[in-house]
């Protein structure tokens, strides 16, 4: 299964997400991976999150889970909204993980010749 971050999941109410019906993270263990592209791109809200945070949970030395993020685990407080909550994330996503961080030119950038976008250059030209 592959998904954007999920940043507006919400239950809208206990019958859907309940532990007797499967709904809610539980129902995504039948994927033996499931990969989550862009987590951070946007913030969650807290309802999203606190779902976020039971999918790694549920998944945790259960079954496979590749995130991709554009930030550096120091700024998932930001993007949860409490850094309490991504701490504790983070952790069960490192423990058995391989973290693999790229760096270079943009792949989307490549035909532009330029090495930067123009809003990233102007922000480190401020600094």
């Amino acid at each position: 299964m592959l998904t954007t971050a999920p940043t507006k999941w919400k239950p809208t109410t206990h019958k859907e997400t309940g532990p007797n019906n499967g709904g809610g993270p539980k129902r995504l263990r039948r994927y033996s991976l499931i990969i989550v592209d862009e987590v951070g791109y946007l913030p969650f809200e807290q309802d999203a999150a606190n779902l976020f945070f039971q999918l790694v949970s549920t998944r945790y030395e259960h079954a496979s889970l590749i995130l991709t993020s554009n930030l550096p685990f120091s700024g998932w407080g930001h993007v949860f909204g409490d850094q309490v909550v991504a701490a504790a994330m983070i952790d069960r996503i490192v423990h058995h993980a391989d973290v693999i961080t790229l760096k270079g030119a943009s792949y989307r950038l490549r035909n532009l010749r330029i090495d930067t976008l123009p809003s990233i250059t102007a922000e480190n030209q401020a600094n």
